[in-house]
């Protein structure tokens, strides 16, 4: 069986508004025990999000899952507005 593995770079304004956003996805962990990984990390401005699984059906529903959450995150952001330093 060959792994399938797909990767997405999620850009943003600036790194602080990268890193808000993967601690928002962070906890949101695969409801599947085996089958497919998720590893989230930001790079300056950008996140990146790189799924490896066993199954094409399992990666389409994470991914389609994942996409779901993250423009939950990015509506919110943009309704809030940038980050404000304290």
């Amino acid at each position: 069986m060959t792994n399938r593995i797909r990767s997405l770079l999620v850009p943003f304004p600036s790194a602080r508004e990268a890193n808000i956003a993967l601690q928002s996805l962070l906890p949101d962990r695969e409801p599947r025990k085996g089958g497919i990984s998720k590893e989230l990390s930001v790079s300056d401005n950008a996140m990146s999000v790189k799924w490896t699984a066993d199954e094409a059906r399992i990666l389409r529903v994470s991914v389609g899952s994942f996409l779901d959450h993250l423009a939950l995150v990015l509506e919110t952001m943009e309704e809030f507005g940038p980050p404000v330093t304290l």
